[in-house]
């Protein structure tokens, strides 16, 4: 299998983390859709990776699509409950994250795309209230367990884990840290297994 990807984006990390997480192999192919002469198209109609080359030339797209795919493929290190309520939690779990970045990037994009006479302040305040109130609901939901979902690790932690690595890279200025002490606890943690250690955004 080949992952088109780049080493800044949060989903991307995701399906690298999940990778890493289950043992399999993989060739990692850097790619930088907002270059001039970018092929990304070529793989993916959407033009958004990451995206996930088969070996028999099939393509998967969407983070969410991919992990779920990758945590069927051995049952080394399972992060997805098999069904019920304790499945919905966790993909609960990993959407909120999910949409936590989408609104943030949508912020980065348009400070970063647009003049800044063009920058709609409005539009911009709207995704950081996104942020913010996911922020929360993530920090009240996990309480004071040990991981996202109760006791054991799983796609959760991993959703949010990127997420919140992607916030401190991109947006320091929000300190969630200093807000959510338990946000700051599980990230720290995360933080020290080695699909994290090799997969910091940069």
């Amino acid at each position: 299998m080949k992952l088109i990807g780049s080493l800044a984006s949060p989903y991307v990390r995701k399906v690298r983390v999940v990778f890493a997480e289950k043992k399999l192999d993989y060739t990692f192919i850097l790619e930088d859709v907002w270059a001039a002469n970018t092929t990304i198209g070529q793989t993916s109609a959407l033009g958004k990776v990451p995206a996930l080359l088969m070996d028999d030339g099939s393509v998967l797209f969407d983070s969410r699509v991919i992990v779920e795919y990758l945590d069927t493929l051995t049952p080394v290190g399972k992060l997805i409950p098999a069904g019920g309520r304790e499945r919905s939690s966790v993909k609960c779990w990993e959407a909120l994250a999910d949409g936590v970045l989408d609104a943030a990037v949508l912020v980065r994009l348009e400070k970063t795309l647009r003049p800044e006479q063009q920058q709609s302040p409005v539009w911009i305040a709207r995704q950081m209230g996104k942020v913010h109130a996911g922020l929360k609901q993530l920090a009240d939901d996990l309480g004071e367990k040990p991981f996202c979902a109760g006791n054991q690790y799983t796609l959760a932690d991993i959703a949010v884990g990127c997420m919140l690595g992607w916030l401190s890279f991109r947006f320091p200025e929000i300190d969630w840290r200093e807000d959510y002490h338990n946000l700051r606890r599980l990230f720290e943690k995360l933080s020290e297994r080695p699909s994290f250690k090799d997969t910091v955004p940069q």
